[in-house]
Order: structure tokens, then sequence, then C-alpha cells
């Protein structure tokens, strides 16, 4: 599978459809939608085509997904930095942490099975949005912060079919 589509079910709309092939699934995306220029806490999932890169997975809530990319167990001391400025904005950093940054090891399951993007990796330009992933949907199937998120069911199917030159191409 090289490439999954994303678009909304209506114009603004933070539920939309993920196809992959004959693949078609329901997704969460942001909650304000999608937007060609994303800026950090905009709530917008960003208009591109995004190559997986990282797998990280729960390794106290589940077994690790089959996937064609490199999978790791997220650690208690996980964290994303997502201060715009600091030297680590955007990457994976080791809390605690100084700056303001996610936890990984998330109370919800959001991040079980979490895949980094590519959105604003290299080159990273401050300020132009962080922690944008592929991950878990919200039971309630609620919008995200910017991320793009199916269930797991549906994660466990795309990732048995995906590897590093798969892409997740967001549509406004």
């Amino acid at each position: 599978m090289t490439y999954l589509h994303v678009r909304a079910i209506s114009a603004r709309a933070p539920t939309g459809i993920l196809k992959a092939g004959e693949l078609i699934i329901r997704c969460s995306r942001g909650r304000s939608g999608a937007k060609a220029v994303k800026r950090e806490g905009d709530g917008a999932s960003p208009v591109g085509a995004w190559r997986m890169m990282r797998l990280f997975y729960r390794a106290d809530r589940i077994f690790p997904p089959r996937a064609g990319l490199s999978a790791r167990p997220l650690r208690p001391s996980d964290g994303w930095c997502e201060t715009v400025g600091d030297r680590n904005y955007n990457r994976l950093v080791h809390m605690p942490y100084g700056a303001s940054h996610e936890t990984m090891t998330r109370v919800d399951h959001l991040y079980d099975v979490v895949v980094e993007l590519s959105h604003n990796a290299r080159p990273r330009v401050q300020g132009h949005g962080s922690a944008v992933f592929f991950h878990l949907r919200r039971p309630d199937g609620g919008p995200t912060a910017g991320c793009i998120a199916v269930s797991l069911r549906d994660m466990r199917t795309i990732l048995k079919r995906s590897g590093r030159r798969t892409k997740i191409v967001i549509h406004a």
C-alpha cells in the first residue's frame, strides 16, 4: 500500500474517510479541519503527503502490531517536544523535560499505537506544527489536535499493508 488518502466528509468536518485501494475507513482529523499552512496549536491536519516514519506502541497494553515499519515500545519517559524555539521542537524527548511536551504514554488509549509522520520533520520549521501523528481514534470518534486517527482494528489492517514508502495524503 503506497498511498492512504484522507478526505473530509464535509468542509471543515473533523470526521473523514481514509481510502487505501479498495479499503475505505472512517477516520478523525483535526478539530479545525485541514489547512495547507499548518501552525502550532491551530488544531488543523496539515494538507500534503506525509511518509510514515517510526511506529511506537504500548507494550504494556498490546502486542507489537505487524507492520512494514520498524516498531519500538513506548517508554514511560517518552515525550514529544511542542515548544516553539526549543532545540528539540517536534522531536521525541526524554522526560522529565524542561520545555512543554506531550507525554507519549497517555492514560487514554490514543497512543497505544502511534506512527510518526514526516510532517515538519526534515527540515523542521519552528512553529509549523509538532506531534502530527497517525494514531488511534477516540471511542466517540471525536476530532484530533491535528493528527489522523482510526480504530485499533483498522490501524492493524493498515499497518499490515504499509511500509516506509507509505504516505498519508491529507486533502483540504
